[in-house]
């Protein structure tokens, strides 16, 4: 899948949650997805740097992405968390964040993946490691339609 194939290239048509992130899908292929947010006011804690949530948040759906990436047009593959661990190691705010997820290790409906955060200077903001579960009909490839 071309970057201009890409769901979400700009951030433009994300749906409900991921909307108010408002991040941009940068790569998502076979065990790797990676997503970019240019950070804004709404982004930060009463400190002004990236909340904690942000953060979280982004992990779990790149995490998650790396595991259920489907190839077909106008469909789609889905699974939910059952455990989210999160260590935060610096912080930001401001400029452009990237998050990896990588799948690890998996079956036909349990999958693991890790994450990393970085600014755009390439300090490591936070790593993560998540379990997750494949949804009902998105076990196979071609997943389930949009």
């Amino acid at each position: 899948m071309s970057k201009q194939e890409l769901p979400y290239v700009d951030g433009s048509e994300l749906p409900g949650f991921h909307s108010l992130l408002g991040y941009r899908q940068a790569l998502w292929e076979e065990n790797e997805a990676v997503i970019e947010l240019e950070l804004q006011p709404r982004h930060l804690n009463l400190g002004g740097v990236i909340h904690g949530g942000v953060l979280t948040s982004l992990l779990d759906i790149a995490m998650a992405q790396a595991g259920t990436h489907c190839p077909y047009p106008g469909r789609m593959r889905k699974a939910i968390t059952l455990s989210l661990t999160t260590t935060f190691t610096g912080q930001c705010s401001s400029g452009i964040i990237r998050v990896t997820g990588r799948k690890r290790a998996g079956g036909t409906r349990i999958f693991n993946s890790t994450g990393e955060v970085h600014d755009d200077k390439g300090n490591l903001l936070a790593i993560a490691e998540a379990t997750f579960r494949i949804r009902s009909g998105s076990d196979k490839p071609e997943g389930v339609p949009i």
